[in-house]
């Protein structure tokens, strides 16, 4: 474990200028060469009701208060400050980042929603957040963390889910001028830390999270990752900085062809892997899904840019307290959506690792193993996410802690060795 780096104020400032020294100017991470092992931090920035129920409940189910949106539209703009200023101040510590580092991991990816850097006018939102990135940015530093800063919600919502701020919306294309405005707090965050005295801490800027493709128009989706891509450009002076786009919910190998050198550089394919969100492959068996996320690996092999596995878990279900959004219920047990029973969640939902069935651990370990090989095949992976308040296979600081996840850099801490045949 590291200890607290001397000098270090925990106290964040709205100046990332008065907070985050000059660094050394060089690049900080070689996307080539160096494999990305790493972690979100979900649910602080940007609420999400199943990492942090709390926030929720306390207010009831009849309340309607689904997202941060609603939240805080309800309370209102003091109450709103009033109840998540400590959620920021605790969420997240310089201790979690030594966690982080002392576990072998290079990289940290910090969701933060536009409302933080350029509300829309009638917003309900609270601002406050950017001063706790920049104060996560500086930690980072100190610890040896690499940053991705990552638009995670755009206005109108690009995916209608609880993490864009805005659960069942989805008006980012539809609603004039919110492309544009999202492009511009894409500009705003690159001006704030794409800077070459950030360079050797900051190597990842995200253009937006999850895109809703299949609901989207996927033309304009190509557009806004070129358009994001020279957002980043113009306003970077870290000459390395990587912008960041995601698949959309598209096969991976579509993107070939897409925004090559020499006219697009140093850019980053972030793609999400889950098996929890649609019936068919939650009745799989524990084989299937390991054969599953090998064949992600096998299939990224032949992509023509760095890809990172942004998003993943050690999830076979989505049994997760509120994982489909508040006051909702499980696909597995026929309860969300037009799924039908498959099975109870039962004895595979629990507050914490430990009481999971031995089986259980084993399982979820064997899982996440065949995750680990497979998606270093490319440029590495980023799991989702650090810590919940009960949602174990979604956990990384507690399947660390009982050994259900292999130290990251540790290759040969394999108890499933060559399950995927790389």
């Amino acid at each position: 474990m590291a200890e607290v780096p001397q000098g270090v104020d925990e106290t964040p400032e709205d100046s990332p200028s008065q907070k985050l020294p000059a660094g050394n100017s060089q690049p900080g991470f070689d996307y080539s060469t160096m494999k990305v092992r790493g972690v979100n931090l979900g649910g602080w920035l940007v609420l999400e009701p199943w990492i942090t129920p709390s926030i929720f409940d306390q207010y009831g189910l009849d309340s309607g208060w689904i997202d941060e949106f609603t939240l805080s539209r309800g309370l209102g703009e003091e109450e709103t400050v009033r109840r998540l200023t400590p959620h920021w101040e605790t969420w997240i510590t310089l201790h979690d980042l030594q966690e982080i580092k002392s576990y072998g991991m290079n990289h940290i990816r910090i969701p933060i929603g536009y409302w933080a850097v350029a509300p829309l006018e009638g917003d309900p939102y609270v601002q406050g957040q950017l001063a706790y990135l920049d104060r996560a940015v500086q930690w980072a530093r100190q610890v040896g963390l690499k940053v991705w800063v990552d638009l995670h919600g755009a206005p109108g919502s690009q995916n209608g889910f609880d993490n864009s701020g805005q659960r069942d919306r989805l008006q980012w294309q539809s609603t004039p001028g919110f492309v544009e405005h999202t492009l511009k707090v894409v500009g705003m965050l690159s001006a704030r830390y794409a800077k070459a005295e950030f360079a050797d801490v900051v190597t990842g800027i995200e253009v937006l999270n999850e895109p809703l493709g299949p609901n989207l128009d996927m033309g304009r989706i190509r557009q806004f990752w070129q358009d994001g891509y020279w957002e980043v450009q113009s306003e970077a002076t870290n000459p390395s900085v990587v912008t960041v786009i995601g698949d959309a919910f598209q096969p991976t190998h579509t993107w070939n062809g897409f925004m090559d050198p020499p006219d697009f550089k140093n850019l980053l394919l972030d793609v999400h892997h889950y098996q929890v969100f649609n019936p068919g492959v939650l009745q799989m068996s524990e084989q299937q899904h390991i054969d599953q996320a090998c064949g992600v690996g096998w299939d990224n092999r032949g992509v023509d840019k760095w890809i990172v596995v942004g998003e993943w878990s050690g999830a076979f279900t989505d049994c997760a307290k509120w994982l489909n959004g508040y006051n909702t219920y499980s696909r597995y047990e026929g309860r969300f959506g037009a799924s039908s029973y498959i099975g109870s969640c039962g004895e595979k939902v629990s507050s914490k690792v430990a009481d999971l069935p031995q089986y259980e651990r084993e399982r979820i370990r064997r899982y996440i193993e065949a995750q680990l090989d497979a998606y270093e095949q490319k440029t590495g992976w980023i799991f989702w996410t650090w810590k919940t308040e009960g949602a174990p296979e979604w956990d990384m600081r507690d399947l660390l802690e009982q050994g259900v996840f292999p130290r990251p850099d540790n290759l040969a801490d394999r108890r499933w060795s060559g399950q995927c045949g790389f």
